[in-house]
Formats: structure tokens, sequence, C-alpha cells
């Protein structure tokens, strides 16, 4: 049987799956071999042009740039998300700081209750002339707003996206340093107090500060570290010329104490107090209070906890406060009004006391008595 020459190219084809390339053919076929075993062997060469493996690296070679760039955004994103939800609790609680320093009331602080009216009511709250709540409310407006701005929100402020970006350096460092400075007043200025509020406001300047500074990176940093530097150093030095005049604030109950004189030599604090509430005890004197109540903490910490073991002190919610706990009738008998209450020769007192006023309440006179037992 004879076979065509087209049936003859049919044959010697070989499956299309086994290239890899495009083929071309001569214009000029030319068989050789022996046409009775029907194969033919035909010229072939691949046009040059991408390969499966080629475009496979080329894929890998684009595929770190894209997931760079990708990994990059969300980075950003992250820090800004940051920047507003860090800045958005540091707004709120200098703003209610600021209120109470403006209308001149305590704070609510249930752990050094006196300590944080004693810090909030000194010198060292302002800052030549300008309440220091009120700045690091403006410090993390700023950082708020930054951080809605450069995270896509629509603000009506006319920044860039870089120098937003290089404005947070330098505000978060100046908070982060104003932080630890008063920090330090705290602990050597104001021996004895403390303030929950002051260390949630160090802790988030602290935070946004690190979280921004991670955002630049090591390189980019060293190009802009000066700026922050600088600002800093301004801060700093801003907040020691204010301060360096004013002197160590006593202890509330140090303060409270001293004013009382006996034989005309200062009680040391201690014994004195508790003298006072082993007299006031002999009067059958009581100091109702709840556990909740900051005036009632502050009542307690004049006295000292020796002291406080010494008078006849009623808790009226010993079960807590909750649905359906009611004030215990040792107190509910008496007529409280508001806490503390004292009960002193058959009168009922609210409100936190002095020594002094204590001693004046109670009739008893120091200057009669040799000696404090």
């Amino acid at each position: 049987m004879m076979l065509s020459s087209s049936s003859l190219l049919h044959l010697s084809l070989p499956p299309k799956a086994l290239f890899s390339c495009p083929v071309s053919f001569p214009s000029l076929l030319k068989f050789k071999g022996n046409l009775r075993h029907g194969v033919a062997l035909l010229p072939a060469m691949c046009i040059p042009g991408p390969t499966r493996d080629t475009e496979k690296s080329e894929d890998a070679e684009n595929m770190p740039v894209s997931s760079s760039s990708s990994s990059s955004s969300p980075s950003n994103i992250s820090t800004y998300n940051w920047c507003v939800g860090l800045g958005g609790l540091g707004f709120l609680e200098t703003a209610y700081l600021t209120y109470l320093k403006l209308s001149n009331s305590d704070p609510f602080c249930p752990i050094g209750a006196g300590s944080c009216s004693d810090v909030l009511n000194s010198d060292y709250a302002v800052v030549f002339g300008v309440p220091l709540p009120l700045i690091g409310m403006t410090a993390y407006g700023v950082i708020l707003l930054l951080g809605l701005k450069l995270g896509g929100w629509n603000m009506p402020l006319k920044i860039n996206q870089s120098d937003g970006r290089l404005l947070l350096l330098p505000v978060s460092a100046s908070m982060a340093v104003a932080s630890a400075y008063f920090l330090y007043i705290l602990a050597t200025r104001l021996e004895g107090a403390s303030c929950s509020y002051c260390l949630a406001s160090a802790t988030l300047s602290f935070s946004l500060f690190f979280i921004i500074l991670k955002d630049f990176g090591l390189q980019e940093l060293q190009k802009v570290v000066t700026l922050p530097l600088c600002t800093a150093a301004i801060v700093l030095g801003i907040l020691s010329t204010s301060y360096s005049a004013l002197p160590p604030i006593l202890p509330r109950s140090e303060a409270m104490g001293f004013n009382l004189l006996y034989n005309g030599d200062y009680f040391s604090i201690k014994p004195f107090c508790n003298f006072s509430a082993k007299i006031l005890k002999s009067t059958g004197a009581k100091m109702y209070g709840a556990f909740w109540c900051s005036h009632c903490q502050e009542q307690k910490e004049m006295f000292g906890r020796e002291a406080m073991q010494l008078l006849d002190y009623v808790e009226c919610f010993p079960d807590g406060v909750k649905k359906g706990i009611k004030m215990v009738s040792a107190c509910s008998d008496v007529g409280i009004e508001g806490f503390p209450t004292w009960l002193i020769n058959g009168e009922v007192i609210s409100g936190e006391k002095t020594l002094e006023e204590l001693a004046e309440i109670s009739g008893f006179n120091y200057d009669k008595v040799n000696q404090p037992n």
C-alpha cells in the first residue's frame, strides 16, 4: 500500500504536548529513510520565545517586589490605627483631667485617691500657668488627627502623607520625654504620692513613641533623628525650668498633721496619729465609710494604717455593691447622707475632716495633755 505525502507528514509529527515551544518547518521538506516503514524524519527547530520554565522564573522574580509593596501598606495602616486608638484614649483621659483641673474638682481614683487629688491640685500640674492636662490633651489630639488623616480618613488637614508621617515622630518623642520626666518628679518631689492617671498616660505615651519609631526603621530614622532629639530637648528644658523653683510636696497625712503642737514641739506624725485615734475612740467616736468612696480613702490615709486599726470604723457595704445589696443597718440607722460620716458625742458630721477639726468636735484640748500615749 502506498502512503501519500500528507499521510507521511501526519505520521511524522510528534504529539503536541511533547513540545515546549512552537515548531516551524522548512519550506522544502526532505524525507529520509525507508518509506516502507512509514517513517519520515523532518528537520525541526524551536522559534525563540519564553518557555514555561522561563515564565515561572520571571514570575518568581516579580513576586518579592509585589509582596514587599503590599506588605508595607498593611504595616502603615496598622501604625496609623494604633495612633488613632491610643491617641483617642489619651485624649479622653486628659480631657477629663482638664475638666477637673479647671473646675477645681476631685478625680475619681479608687487607688491612692488622696494622692490623685494632691497631684492634680499641686503646682506641678501647671507649666508656666498652663494646666498640664490641657497640654497633654493637645498633644494626644494632634496624634489622633494625624492618625486619621494618614489612615485614609477625610480630614480637613492640609498636610501630605510624607510630612504628616514625619510630624508623628517629634510629637510622640516629646510626649514620651515629658511623661518620663513627670514620673521622675512624682518619685522625687511628690514623695509618697501615687497617681493612676499619670501612670496610664505615661503608658500610652511610651507605646505611641515605640510604635511610631518602629514604623520608620533604622536606616530612615538615621536621616531624621535630629528632629525628635531637638524637640525632646526643648520640652525637657521647659519642664525643668518650670519645676526647678517648686518645693517638694509633703504627703497628705504629713501635711495635715503638722499643724498641731504639743508643748511647743511638733509631734512625729505616726505617734501623733495613733494618739489622736486613741483619743477619738475614748470619746466613743465612730467613722462610717464605704470601700468605693475616694474621700474615705483620703481620710484613712491621713491617719495611716496603724492608727486606723485603733479607730472604730464601720464599713457600710461589707458585701460589695450590686443589685439587691443594701447599706448595713448600723449605717442606715445613723441616717448617713454621704461618706465619710463621723459620729462624735452623738453628733453626726458628714465629710472628710482634719485632725484639728476632729479634736475640736470631740472637745479634746491637746494643750492640757502632758504627753501623748
